[in-house]
């Protein structure tokens, strides 16, 4: 019995050896697989059916010949199911609608006046069902669901603590499940942030990087190797709060002087504050007067811009990442932080370790979280390429 359960499980990963090189190197024939992978020609060839019948690779004609007959080439069907990707924001939500590739279906952003649990996860629900309307023609229709949410989330996808929200342990997954199955992942934002940034952003080729989520708070997602780095409890990331300034602003963690209190978003509305005499001004329309050339504003932005350079020859000098990249609604922002940020950089970070440390904005704007949400159902799904249409129909 212990052969033959070894004999399925090296079979279903090699099946997804195959899927995965596939996915990555398309097109490719079924002789440019076995090369890369280093399995027979028989073996490649029957998996690369079996993936066929399930409608994840599809045949798309011949390539180029090398002397004799010419090569079938192989595409993953990108359209054969899709995902969705929530991102929980303080003031709203974003959802995604992806094809397997992660490109972008449908999406929607609907706006969060009551944080309440219960008020949020109705919306949740609703804004999923919505973009489940009308979905285009697939075998195996939303795969999953992933959420990207702005706090503490363990290893059992409980929602511990996420204070600009004023939750405490949350269970999104109970709650979604039972109408939406089981293939639900819940994670920090910025780790789905750093992974979607990643595998269709700035990050593409990038093994070590940090990506930082910079809106009310300050979080990042560390990925180490081309893997996320989660820390013993998966808490890592919390960079927000590590102290920059020793007498600083109180923050809302109840220790002083940390790195969100002087330069995320809040810090920057919160200074902006005194510009505006009729209203508290938004990211908006802070932009829209550094456009027009208003001093007092681009002086703001430039403060806060040398303050994120601190963190950042922080961040460069303790990791020594190849690549930063700035994200969330900060991001909005870059060509105004740009200059001071990176002046400050150089000057605080060690000459060694800056040296080949490149920092960006995310390529991904402000979706960098709902696409990295979206991608870890899809990731799931395609780690067990043994379910068969008929299966996924009764099941979608």
């Amino acid at each position: 019995m212990k052969i033959t359960g070894d004999q399925q499980l090296i079979k279903k990963m090699n099946k997804t050896i195959v899927l995965n090189t596939i996915r990555q190197q398309q097109p490719l024939s079924r002789a440019d697989i076995s090369s890369v992978i280093g399995l027979n020609k028989a073996t490649v060839s029957s998996l690369v059916s079996e993936l066929i019948e399930s409608q994840l690779v599809s045949e798309i004609g011949p390539g180029e010949s090398s002397g004799g007959r010419k090569p079938t080439l192989l595409l993953f069907n990108r359209s054969a199911g899709f995902a969705i990707g929530v991102d929980i924001r303080v003031n709203d939500l974003l959802a995604v609608l992806v094809d397997m590739e992660g490109n972008v279906v449908r999406e929607k952003t609907v706006p969060l006046e009551d944080y309440s649990p219960g008020k949020v996860l109705d919306q949740i629900r609703k804004t999923i069902r919505g973009l489940m309307r009308r979905l285009p023609a697939s075998p195996y229709g939303v795969v999953g669901i992933g959420i990207g949410v702005p706090g503490l989330v363990d290893e059992k996808s409980q929602v511990i603590s996420a204070p600009n929200l004023g939750w405490d342990n949350v269970d999104l997954y109970e709650a979604l499940s039972a109408e939406f199955g089981s293939n639900i992942h819940i994670d920090n934002e910025a780790n789905a942030g750093a992974i979607g940034e990643k595998l269709y952003g700035a990050g593409r080729d990038s093994k070590d990087l940090i990506y930082l989520s910079i809106g009310i708070g300050i979080g990042s997602g560390i990925i180490v190797g081309g893997d996320l780095y989660r820390g013993t409890s998966n808490f890592s990331g919390e960079v927000g709060h590590m102290t920059v300034a020793e007498n600083g602003p109180l923050c809302r963690c109840g220790n002083r002087g940390c790195w969100e209190t002087l330069a995320s978003e809040k810090a920057l509305l919160d200074q902006a504050g005194t510009l505006w005499k009729d209203h508290s001004p938004s990211l908006e329309d802070i932009l829209k007067e550094a456009k027009q050339g208003n001093e007092q504003v681009l002086t703001l932005l430039e403060q806060i811009g040398s303050q994120l350079g601190v963190g950042l020859a922080n961040l460069v000098n303790i990791l020594n990442p190849e690549l930063i990249v700035i994200g969330n609604r900060l991001s909005l922002a870059g060509d105004y932080l740009r200059q001071a940020m990176l002046s400050t950089l150089g000057k605080r970070s060690l000459s060694y370790h800056r040296k080949q440390t490149h920092v960006d904005f995310a390529k991904l704007g402000i979706r960098s979280t709902a696409l990295g949400a979206a991608s870890l159902p899809i990731t799931a799904f395609l780690a067990e390429p043994d379910v068969s249409v008929t299966e996924a129909a009764l099941n979608s």
